[in-house]
Formats: structure tokens, C-alpha cells, sequence
């Protein structure tokens, strides 16, 4: 049967989260260099608030200021999606090479318990699911799928993007869940090989690590409704 060494899982891990840091960092920067952008458009919206009154001098340049806003939330979505897909791919993916490494040992010794293995080796996937689940709606929300555009007045909303942000994050960070899945997933696989009756409450521990994805996957869905990106 096939040992996991706990070095070869948590070296990734720490080279996981220290990348995770730094993403942090310059999504952090950025926010902030945006809602500084936010509120300077906002001044410039009551300065061109006077001259619109008289005529339509300031028209022009308080449509430029609404699209520029817009096109930043935008960027600001497609960078949350990819921190959904992202960040809980990596955890899926170690996730499943995790069961995978005690699975192949499992059908090694006993290859009829092939099909039971591969459902266990399985279960990390579904918090990169939720990942692309994410990501396919923030894009959508943002008219970066299906070629509507998005709804400009929504989308100039200075909070859009940062609340964008924030449900790839929710949905990414607890999609490393998938690691620790993985890891009670390679241990039920092992477990079944030895007796076939472990294999459902083997099931039951695996499945326990998902519910935070799960609670990341509600809290990203509330957010996208509370903003009526969704």
C-alpha cells in the first residue's frame, strides 16, 4: 500500500499559500489604488454636475467617467474568477493526486476495487467545480459572456469590483478544502482495500472537509445577489 509523506503534502501547501499571499497583497493594492480611482471620479462627476445644468458641456465627460469605472469593474470581476477557479483548482488538483498516489496502490493489490477507489479519488474535484461554477458567473454578470456588455449602470457601482473579488476569494480560499479531502480520501481508499465495509463510512469522513466549501460556495452566491450580479 502506498505511504503518504506528510513533507511531499504540506511543502506544496506552504509554496501554496505563500503564493496565496502574494496575490492577496496585490489584489489589496489594487483595491485600493481603485476606490482611490473611484473617488476621484466621483469628484470629478460633481464638477461636471454644474456645467450639465446650463447645457451639455458636461455630458461627455461624465459618460467617459461612468465607462472608465465600468471597464475597471470589469477587470476587477474576471481577476475574482480567475482567484475562484485559481485558487480551488490548485487545492482539487493536489486533492486528487493525493487519493490518486493510495489509489493506484489499492488496484495494485486488488484491482476489483478499482471502481470504488476512482468515486474516493473523485470527491476532491467537486471544490474546483464550485471554482468554475463561480467564475462562469461572475463573467456572465459582468457581460463578459454572451456578448450583452453587462448592465453599464450596475457595473459603474464602485463596489462591484471589490465584492467581485471578494466572492472569488471566498470560493477559491475554502476550495483547499479539497486538500484535506484528498488526504481522507487516499486514508478511506486504503481502509476499503483492507475491508470492503469501510467504503461508506469512508464516504462520510471524505465528504465532512467539503462543507466549507460548500459554506464558501453560499456566501459567494449571497454576495453575487446582494450586489444583483446574479
Amino acid at each position: 500500500m502506498v505511504k503518504i509523506n506528510e513533507k511531499n503534502v504540506f511543502r506544496p501547501m506552504i509554496l501554496m499559500l505563500t503564493m496565496l499571499l502574494a496575490v492577496l497583497v496585490v489584489v489589496g493594492f489594487t483595491a485600493a489604488e481603485k476606490i482611490e480611482n473611484a473617488n476621484v471620479a466621483d469628484e470629478a462627476e460633481v464638477e461636471v454636475a454644474i456645467p450639465s445644468q446650463f447645457g451639455q458641456a458636461g455630458v461627455g465627460n461624465e459618460t467617459t467617467n461612468v465607462t472608465a469605472v465600468a471597464e475597471d469593474n470589469k477587470a476587477m470581476i474576471a481577476i475574482g474568477a480567475a482567484l475562484a477557479i485559481g485558487i480551488a483548482g490548485i487545492g482539487s488538483a493536489m486533492g486528487i493526486g493525493i487519493a490518486g498516489a493510495a489509489g493506484i496502490g489499492a488496484v495494485a493489490e486488488k484491482p476489483e476495487r478499482f471502481g470504488k477507489s476512482m468515486v474516493l479519488q473523485a470527491m476532491p474535484m467537486t471544490q474546483g467545480i464550485y471554482g468554475l461554477l463561480i467564475a462562469i458567473l461572475l463573467l456572465m454578470g459582468a457581460g463578459l459572456l454572451g456578448g450583452g456588455g453587462g448592465d453599464m449602470e450596475l457595473l459603474s457601482k464602485p463596489y462591484i469590483g471589490i465584492s467581485a473579488v471578494a466572492v472569488g476569494l471566498a470560493v477559491g480560499l475554502t476550495g483547499i478544502s479539497a486538500i484535506g479531502q484528498g488526504i481522507t480520501a487516499s486514508a478511506s481508499i486504503g481502509g476499503a482495500a483492507r475491508n470492503p465495509d469501510v467504503f461508506s463510512k469512508g464516504m462520510i469522513f471524505t465528504v465532512m472537509s467539503e462543507t466549507l466549501a460548500i459554506f464558501g460556495l453560499l456566501v459567494g452566491i449571497l454576495i453575487l445577489v446582494g450586489i444583483n450580479l446574479l
